[in-house]
């Protein structure tokens, strides 16, 4: 089985596909995204970099799941991810446009046919200023001076994009402004309980009192 941990930059993807990846047993996938070389050039001038930093995540991504997750599956082992491959074209959506966003699409879609699809993804919710905070807070030097207005683009691209019929049957949204799964163990047993429930993997709790 393949869980995507999935959600705007500063959510908390990482830091709960770790707990997962423990609490379920399974391998763990974290996306490197700190290798790419015009990441932090992309912060400061979008336009000039976004082709460069979009062609490299997709190769990089594609590289990495291609080659692990295909195996995990075919030895019956469980494996999170932090990431879906099939958010990337989500980024060119917003950071790409012209013959550089056509050529993505055709890059993407020639590789996509090959990733596995997730069994579950686990989408994780927040209002743009909880993001704004809590990338703030974990400090990465890239990311300061990070631009409001690009958070709040891809919370209303992530909205849309988990919004298609495609998701239907795949997809559990959670809420996250007022959790803290770090802090607070009672949040992420909540979590944890929420993908028991949806995937009917013993132990769960039927009756989930966090919710809303």
């Amino acid at each position: 089985m393949y869980i995507a941990i999935e959600g705007v930059i500063g959510v908390g993807k990482t830091t709960l596909a770790r707990f997962v990846h423990s609490a379920f047993a399974a391998d763990l996938l974290l996306e490197v995204f700190e290798e790419n070389p015009f990441l932090s050039d992309f912060y400061s001038d979008r336009s000039r970099y976004a082709f460069q930093t979009q062609i490299f995540f997709l190769l990089s991504r594609y590289q990495q799941q291609h080659r692990v997750i295909p195996d995990a599956l075919a030895a019956g082992r469980m494996i999170i991810s932090d990431y879906t491959f099939e958010k990337d074209s989500l980024f060119a959506g917003i950071n790409l446009a012209g013959d550089e966003l056509t050529m993505y699409h055709r890059v993407h879609e020639a590789l996509a046919e090959k990733i596995p699809r997730p069994d579950l993804v686990v989408y994780l919710r927040a209002n743009t200023e909880t993001l704004m905070q809590r990338i703030a807070h974990r400090d990465r030097p890239y990311e300061r001076g990070m631009d409001r207005a690009y958070i709040d683009e891809l919370n209303q691209a992530y909205e849309a994009f988990f919004a298609h019929p495609r998701w239907e049957g795949r997809l559990l949204p959670i809420e996250t402004d007022s959790l803290n799964i770090v802090a607070r163990p009672d949040d992420l047993n909540y979590v944890i309980n929420r993908i028991r429930q949806t995937l009917r993997i013993a132990p769960f709790q039927e009756s989930l009192p966090l919710e809303g």
